[in-house]
C-alpha cells in the first residue's frame, strides 16, 4: 500500500515522489552512508539547509561541525511530531550502530560542547549513555522538499502513536523522491515509499527482530552496492534481524558487454554455516528529475542482485 498522491504543482509535472512511484524507481542501495548521526532538538523553522541555518552560534557549530567530520557522522535537526514547542532544555542524541544511544541536555548553544566531546570520545562517558531504546526518524523538512512534508508528518503521527517517545521529526535524509522516509537507529537502516498502515507495520517488524525488504532502501553503514546485497540477503534468507548480515568483503571485477560496474560482495549471515556471495550490477539510469527543487535533471544509479548464494 502506498500513500495517495501528493497534488502536482499547478500545471506542472507531478511532484518528486508520485513521479518516482510512476516510474518505479529502485530505491534499494540509496542509504546515504554515515557511521552514526548527531540529532539535535530544534523547534523550527528548518532552513533549505538546516544545520548551517539552524542559527546555533558558529563558535558552536564549527567544532561541532569538525568533530562530526572527523567521526562520519551526520548532523540533523529534530523536533517531536505535531510541531510541539521545544522544552527549554532541548535533547541532543548521539546514535548509530555499536554504540547504542548517548543523549544530553541543552539550553544554551555553549551547552553543545558535551555533543562536541561525545564525538570525539572513543568510548562515550557511561553517565551521558542512557538506555539505547531506538530512534525513529522520519523526515519532515518541507522546506527542503514539499515531498517530505506531505508524506512524512502522516507517517511520523501515526509511528508517535504507535511508539510514543521514540519519535522524532527530521532534517532532510536523502532520497526525497523516496518519501516518505523513515530511519531507524542506532541500526540505521532506512525505510522509504510508506504510508501510515505500512510505516507501523515495518517498523513494528524490524523492531521485533524481522527485517521486512518491501519498503527497504538500505542501511547507512554500507556503501550503496553493499546495502543492495545486504537487502537481497535479507530477502533470501530473512525474516532477519537487523544485525544477521555482516558484509566481509567487496571487489570490483570486469563489467561484461554493455552491463554496467560489477561488485562481488561477501557476507555472513546468521544462521547459515557458508559465507553468502552477492554479484551486483549497478547501472545509471536516465536522467529524470529527482527531486521537487531540481533545476534540472539528475542521474540516480540503480543497484540490480544477479546472483546470490
Amino acid at each position: 500500500m502506498s500513500l495517495a498522491p501528493a497534488p502536482g504543482r499547478a500545471g506542472g509535472p507531478p511532484r518528486c515522489a508520485d513521479a518516482a512511484e510512476l516510474r518505479g524507481d529502485a530505491g534499494v542501495g540509496t542509504a546515504p552512508p554515515a557511521a552514526r548521526w548527531l540529532l539535535l532538538e530544534h523547534p523550527g523553522p528548518w532552513a533549505v539547509d538546516a544545520v548551517p541555518g539552524s542559527g546555533v552560534d558558529p563558535a558552536v557549530l564549527v567544532p561541532l561541525g569538525a568533530a562530526a567530520a572527523r567521526s562520519a557522522t551526520r548532523i540533523l535537526l529534530v523536533r517531536r511530531p505535531g510541531r510541539r514547542p521545544a522544552p527549554e532544555r532541548r535533547t541532543w542524541l548521539l546514535s548509530g550502530p555499536g554504540l547504542g544511544t548517548v543523549e544530553g541536555r541543552w539550553r544554551t548553544d555553549a551547552d553543545l560542547v558535551d555533543a562536541v566531546a561525545a564525538l570525539g570520545a572513543p568510548d562515550p562517558d557511561p553517565v551521558l549513555t542512557g538506555p539505547s531504546a531506538p530512534v525513529l526518524l522520519v523526515c519532515a523538512h518541507g522546506v527542503h522538499d514539499t515531498c517530505c512534508a506531505v508524506r512524512g508528518r502522516p507517517v511520523a503521527a501515526a509511528l508517535d502513536r504507535a511508539h510514543p517517545g521514540l519519535v522524532w521529526e527530521c532534517s532532510h535524509v536523502g532520497g526525497d523522491r523516496f518519501a516518505p522516509n523513515v530511519v531507524v537507529l542506532p541500526d540505521g537502516f532506512y525505510y522509504g515509499g510508506l504510508a501510515p498502515t505500512t510505516a507501523v507495520a515495518t517498523v513494528a517488524a524490524h523492531l521485533a527482530g524481522r527485517v521486512e525488504t518491501a519498503h527497504l532502501r538500505g542501511m547507512s553503514r554500507y556503501p550503496p552496492v553493499q546495502q543492495a546485497a545486504v537487502v537481497a540477503a535479507h530477502e533470501a534468507y530473512g525474516p532477519l534481524a537487523a544485525g544477521a548480515v555482516v558484509v566481509t568483503d567487496a571487489r570490483s571485477v570486469p563489467a561484461t558487454g554493455t552491463a554496467g560496474a560489477r561488485t562481488i560482495v561477501e557476507m555472513r549471515v546468521a544462521g547459515l554455516p557458508d559465507a553468502v556471495r552477492a554479484e551486483v550490477v549497478a547501472e545509471r539510469r536516465p536522467p529524470t528529475r529527482l527531486t521537487c527543487r531540481a533545476a534540472r535533471d539528475g542521474v540516480a544509479t540503480e543497484y540490480r542482485v544477479e546472483r546470490l548464494g
